[in-house]
């Protein structure tokens, strides 16, 4: 980073005591923001998969390193060690090289004759060596000349700089320059867990070395940063790292130690905070612990016959102008990346002032940067009001946030498509960023507000498409029409895939399903948005030839939109006020258990509208509740569903709606059956089924090791054998709290 190279070229040119000041009031603002990711990272807890636990079934393991960075250090190395020795312990040393002290053969050969270990620290420490590849390679040859020289075997760099992927170049069993969350380092983004791992050879997984981050803060951050007046913050530290059966590995440096016998200085911090440190594991955990020189830690897990892998919990920011609770979309990868053991947060909108601005809802921090208690919008320029006042806030966000604990991805989902230029700062800054298409902007807006596909708002707006999907790193698309359209135009066929609204079988279970009781009038029941091309209009002309056969049958709408007045209206002059019943829009837990109260699902869809090709989400939801649906002939739906799931009827003719309906409520037989195959469809097409296709691509984008893992949850499986009609398609802990 270009501040840290000013900052270290400026650095030997400061007095220690103004350094010391600037870095002081850095860590007092960062503590006061971090205060959700420090001391303790949530998530961080995770063993890796496959983690065997630690040696003779201890609970976890203990580890004490110190780095030796001046004359002062050089001079208190050997009564730190007295000290450890005489409380049972030994530690790791790590030594400079070629900084401003001489390493002595005999201080060398005394630590090594009572147990401790060398390691090296840095080369110059002058915070250069990752400068550049070349220069780190000239450096690693002259480190390794000191590993063999001092028989010596582990690495940490200076200020916790590292490059893991340029230390292959070190013949070393393990490095110490990670940290499992520490936001005060000049490199934040520590390896996320607490426990050791494995980092294999780009060439050879067989070859590379262990990572053993430090998981206690570092005493000069801890004492002569923050002031702390005692090690408290290491103690319950410890406490919470022992109950999730981690590696406790503290760094304690010799030069900011003061002995009893030494004067008061404002530059180190009291030996006794050290020594209860020490006291404490030693006595409240006699005998649960591995006590154990970072060699050890690192010679066990290199000789695991499943060696741990690496994968820190993502932070992964979602950008939707919706309302989160009423998004299915959004609820399905927020939570699936949850349960992989990452950290979600969406910013969205406020559907009531009776909700607060920020919740966590299912390990998902949902912020709602923006109110919108009403749908009604019937021009363009209130909704472009809208989504700029929701871009500012959300681009505003986004950058403050990344600046202060870097994202991974942003996944941004539109409408409109330049809600992804909010995530521009964090994608310069190497955060991946995907754009996912709920609708194709230009069809969408041109076919609500009545302008032709050869306006020159279209054209505008399909050169928008192309600008945003520029700021993307890979798209989204809803569906498999929309897809080769929106590929066409944008060019994006090598970095673009398909999601279909995948249903959700954890919310629309067949168990929720309620059988009608004998002799109640039949319900039918539409949720969703009331725009013109979802044709409910149709519905509403079919529903009194549907009363001749079925008196008393309802049509009940859930949902809000520019439709609903004009609806309303229609509804009235046809003497239905009682018969159609217009609901606002609910969560989807809560429509979940309405639409399972149906009789019967009607999606009337316009095929001569924007709906001919906009995929119907509330189908697979109908189809996995176990309820029958008629729904009328358009492209999209012809395209991804049967006769044999599905009651078709010909679009905008409310006749043709009127004999569907009776006829699935007559042939109880043949809609039994067509219900039976719709359910099988729905398995096998569900969100439980399919969301690991998308951990896969988070896993790809972000660089990952492996796959995300997949939480098993309490979804259905595909029947045995069945083919998929569709196309193919491209953990809470207990934290301690603390001050």
């Amino acid at each position: 980073m270009l501040r840290n190279r000013i900052w270290y070229t400026l650095k030997p040119f400061l007095p220690y005591g103004l350094r010391l000041a600037l870095r002081r009031w850095y860590s007092r603002r960062r503590r006061r923001r971090m205060a959700d990711c420090w001391p303790i990272l949530p998530g961080s807890q995770h063993p890796p998969q496959g983690w065997p636990g630690w040696p003779m079934g201890k609970q976890f393991a203990f580890v004490l390193t110190h780095d030796v960075e001046g004359f002062d250090g050089i001079g208190r190395c050997e009564a730190l060690m007295e000290l450890e020795k005489n409380l049972g312990f030994r530690s790791s040393f790590n030594f400079i090289p070629e900084g401003e002290y001489h390493l002595s053969p005999m201080l060398r050969d005394r630590l090594e004759r009572n147990g401790f270990e060398i390691g090296v620290h840095d080369l110059h420490h002058d915070g250069h060596l990752f400068r550049n590849r070349q220069h780190f390679q000239q450096a690693a040859a002259r480190i390794n000349r000191y590993l063999r020289e001092w028989r010596a075997v582990g690495f940490r760099a200076g200020f916790m700089l590292h490059r893991l992927e340029w230390l292959h170049e070190l013949d070393i069993l393990y490095d110490a320059s990670t940290f499992d969350t520490d936001p005060f380092e000049p490199m934040p983004d520590g390896a996320g867990m607490i426990f050791p791992f494995w980092v294999p050879a780009p060439t050879d997984p067989n070859r590379g070395y262990v990572e053993l981050p430090y998981t206690l803060v570092q005493d000069s951050t801890l004492f002569l940063l923050l002031e702390e007046k005692s090690p408290e913050i290491w103690l319950r530290k410890l406490d919470w790292i022992a109950e999730h059966g981690g590696m406790v590995l503290v760094n304690v440096h010799p030069d900011y130690i003061r002995f009893p016998d030494e004067p008061d200085d404002p530059f180190t911090f009291p030996v006794e905070y050290y020594e209860r440190l020490l006291t404490y594991v030693r006595d409240r955990y006699a005998g649960r612990y591995w006590h154990a020189l970072p060699r050890e830690v690192a010679r066990y897990v290199r000789d695991l016959p499943r060696r741990p892998q690496h994968r820190r919990p993502l932070r992964v920011a979602m950008v939707t102008h919706s309302v989160y609770r009423r998004d299915n979309r959004v609820i399905r990868y927020a939570e699936a990346l949850v349960e992989a053991g990452n950290e979600v947060e969406v910013l969205g909108l406020r559907s009531s002032p009776d909700l607060p601005k920020s919740e966590r809802l299912q390990g998902v921090q949902v912020r709602r940067l923006q109110d919108r208690f009403s749908k009604t919008e019937k021009g363009p320029w209130p909704i472009l009001r809208s989504t700029t006042g929701f871009f500012i806030k959300a681009a505003l966000h986004l950058a403050r946030e990344h600046h202060r604990r870097p994202y991974d991805l942003i996944h941004v989902h539109n409408v409109p498509d330049f809600l992804a230029w909010t995530a521009l700062y964090p994608r310069l800054r190497g955060a991946r960023v995907i754009l996912d298409i709920h609708d194709i902007l230009p069809e969408f807006f041109c076919g609500r507000f009545g302008y032709s596909t050869s306006s020159p708002l279209f054209r505008l707006l399909t050169w928008i498409e192309r600008l945003c999907a520029r700021c993307a790193d890979h798209i989204i698309v809803s569906n498999h029409l929309w897809h080769a359209t929106y590929a066409a135009r944008t060019g994006t066929a090598d970095r673009s895939s398909v999601f279909i609204n995948h249903v959700n079988m954890r919310v629309f279970r067949p168990d929720l399903r309620v059988k009608s009781q004998p002799g109640r009038a039949p319900i039918l029941i539409f949720p969703g948005g009331l725009q013109e091309h979802q044709g409910l209009d149709i519905a509403i002309r079919a529903l009194p030839k549907i009363r001749q056969r079925f008196p008393g049958a309802e049509l009940h709408i859930y949902g809000e939109g520019p439709m609903r007045e004009p609806w309303e209206q229609l509804a009235r002059s046809l003497h239905l006020e009682g018969a159609v019943r217009f609901h606002p829009p609910v969560t989807v837990q809560e429509i979940a258990r309405i639409m399972a109260g149906a009789d019967v699902g009607i999606v009337p869809k316009r095929a001569d509208s924007f709906g001919n090709e906009a995929y119907s989400t509330k189908i697979m939801e109908f189809m996995a509740l176990g309820v029958p649906v008629v729904a009328s002939e358009t492209r999209i739906d012809r395209y991804y569903f049967s006769d044999d799931v599905l009651r078709f009827f010909r679009s905008g003719d409310p006749d043709a709606l009127a004999e569907a309906v009776v006829d699935v409520l007559e042939n109880m037989e043949e809609t039994q059956r067509r219900v039976e195959r719709a359910l099988a469809y729905a398995r096998a097409e569900s969100w439980e089924v399919k969301k690991h296709e998308y951990l896969a691509l988070v896993s790809r984008l972000c660089g990952c090791a492996g796959p995300l893992p997949v939480a098993d949850g309490p979804g259905h499986s595909p029947p045995g054998g069945a083919q998929s009609p569709v196309p193919a398609l491209s953990r809470t802990a207990s934290t301690p709290s603390f001050p």
